[in-house]
């Protein structure tokens, strides 16, 4: 069984890409061997409407509120949030970078913890739920390292022109 806790608000875009999200784990539930029975969110409003509810009772998805200022009931999410936090702060302070890139330095942790941090009773990553393979980790580099881009020429190049752009590695493509 799979519980969703959804936390904070969320904007219109956020919410359909997170309807795209519930669409996908149904898609794929029998190859995790997991279902997707029930949501747990705080009172937010964009939880709390007739079309989400509607979207639910289409998915056959149990729909729950947790009270009011009660961090307590959603303690693995917590748990999972306060690590992303820390990884991004830590990224943020050594790689030396200004606050505006936590964006980046949070995507680049959420990416991370689903390629390395094993699921404790399916002795599996997050990554080998979803794809049935192991994930290849060789690719991973240091947050903030140099790195250069490659230069495709559209712009007329010379002969002894560089063909790279020295830049700053701030994450993973999705």
């Amino acid at each position: 069984m799979i519980t969703l806790v959804l936390l904070g608000h969320c904007s219109w875009h956020l919410k359909m890409k997170l309807l795209e999200f519930i669409a996908f784990i149904k898609k794929v539930e029998k190859r995790v061997g997991q279902s997707l029975v029930c949501l747990r969110s705080d009172h937010g409003t964009e939880f709390e409407n007739s079309s989400f509810i509607e979207f639910c009772n289409e998915h056959c998805v149990e729909h729950n509120f947790s009270a009011p200022r009660t961090p307590q009931q959603n303690g693995v999410v917590e748990c999972k949030n306060r690590t992303l936090e820390d990884m991004t702060r830590i990224m943020l302070i050594a790689s030396g970078l200004a606050r505006n890139f936590f964006a980046e330095a949070l995507n680049t942790s959420c990416y991370i913890i689903n390629r390395c941090m094993i699921r404790p009773i399916l002795n599996k990553t997050p990554y080998e739920l979803f794809k049935e393979r192991k994930p290849n980790i060789m690719h991973l580099r240091i947050f903030s390292c140099k790195c250069f881009v490659h230069n495709n020429g559209k712009n007329a190049l010379g002969k002894f022109d560089p063909r790279s752009d020295k830049a700053i590695f701030l994450g993973y493509s999705t």
